[in-house]
């Protein structure tokens, strides 16, 4: 058996969660949501997931408060309408595919908040056009040209926290097998992390203790109301001198293992304007064997990992624990099958589809019950 078809287990205070293989669909924002609420796109876009081959799909970033959107069609978790909204769209979509785990990205996008959808330009709204205040460990914006965010008081990250803390205890009610909090991308938790975006001058800033303190404080305040797998997407470094390194992520992971962390998924960049990220195959890799051969922690690798051999080979050197797609999955929608051909692997898939597979691909799909004679 293929290290990418193998399985996996976490270790979850309500039980183990075993995926079929290592292959997990990164997620990906969709800018469809109205109001935070989950819409038809989602029920299309996560049946089509869920049929992908992949075994764990990962839900786009979805904002604890209406505040903490990216843009105003990010999707929310923030009270019963947007919860309603989202279990809706969700029990549709996993009753009309295999039954796969679903995890859940919660975030906050902080500064990076109230911005256009990439195809719109993706700048910064203002409250006049339909935008909102934007907040942040610091008032420091993320571009010269936009205005100062609020700089957040002690009192507005006890509520941020608490905003991560509900819609927590929404996504157990939802019966979601995992959440990943999001600390990458230059979005908030990750503002916090990084010198670059955090310059307090309270128990929120300076040291390493000090800026990992709202992460870990959120994840041990998740820990307590989720009993799921849980873990936390992480830019490895900013690519800035100066910024977040890859020796502080491996630090964190080591205390989210301590603190109940079942997965660590690392990304990187995001938070500063002048990184400069050397674009390449495998590229964030590296970051992840770092983290992983520190930590312990089972870790995710992404980015521009888009060939079935190119995972395996990830999986085999031990660079990381399980491999995460994202645009490939939405270039090549059913890349689980592709790569289960490939390396002698087998996937679910729905029965409409099952007469499908070229004859070089017969034998890829995992329930034997095809009829075919």
């Amino acid at each position: 058996m293929s290290h990418l078809f193998s399985p996996f287990t976490f270790a979850a205070p309500d039980g183990p969660l075993t995926l079929a293989n290592r292959i997990v669909v990164a997620p990906m924002c969709q800018y469809a949501a109205h109001e935070g609420r989950a819409s038809d796109w989602h029920l299309m876009h996560w049946g089509q997931l869920f049929n992908s081959g992949a075994a764990m799909v990962t839900l786009e970033a979805t904002a604890v408060s209406p505040a903490g959107r990216i843009s105003p069609g990010c999707l929310g978790l923030w009270d019963d309408t947007t919860a309603a909204a989202l279990g809706e769209q969700l029990a549709r979509a996993r009753r009309l595919a295999p039954p796969v785990a679903v995890c859940i990205q919660l975030g906050h996008a902080g500064r990076k908040a109230s911005s256009a959808a990439p195809w719109h330009g993706g700048a910064l709204i203002s409250p006049a056009d339909g935008g909102w205040t934007t907040v942040a460990p610091s008032a420091l914006p993320h571009l010269p040209q936009e205005p100062d965010p609020v700089e957040l008081s002690v009192a507005d990250i006890g509520r941020i926290r608490q905003d991560f803390v509900d819609a927590a205890r929404r996504s157990q009610a939802l019966g979601l097998d995992a959440i990943e909090l999001h600390a990458a991308h230059g979005y908030l938790m990750h503002q916090f992390l990084s010198p670059i975006a955090n310059q307090r001058q309270d128990r929120y800033g300076g040291s390493f203790d000090n800026r990992i303190r709202f992460a870990m404080e959120v994840f041990t305040a998740v820990r307590d109301v989720f009993g799921g797998t849980l873990g936390m997407r992480l830019s490895g470094t900013d690519w800035v001198d100066g910024g977040w390194s890859v020796d502080e992520t491996a630090d964190l992971a080591v205390r989210l293992k301590q603190a109940g962390a079942q997965f660590v998924h690392i990304s990187s960049g995001g938070v500063a304007a002048q990184q400069k990220i050397p674009l390449a195959p495998e590229y964030q890799v590296p970051l992840a064997k770092a983290v992983r051969e520190r930590s312990g922690l089972a870790t995710f690798a992404v980015g521009l990992i888009t060939e079935a051999q190119q995972a395996e080979g990830v999986l085999a050197r031990g660079d990381a624990d399980l491999v995460a797609l994202a645009r490939a999955f939405l270039y090549q929608p059913h890349w689980g099958w592709e790569a289960a051909a490939a390396l002698g692997g087998q996937v679910q898939a729905s029965p409409q589809y099952w007469r499908c597979p070229p004859r070089q691909a017969q034998g890829i799909f995992s329930d034997v019950r095809m009829g075919m004679r």
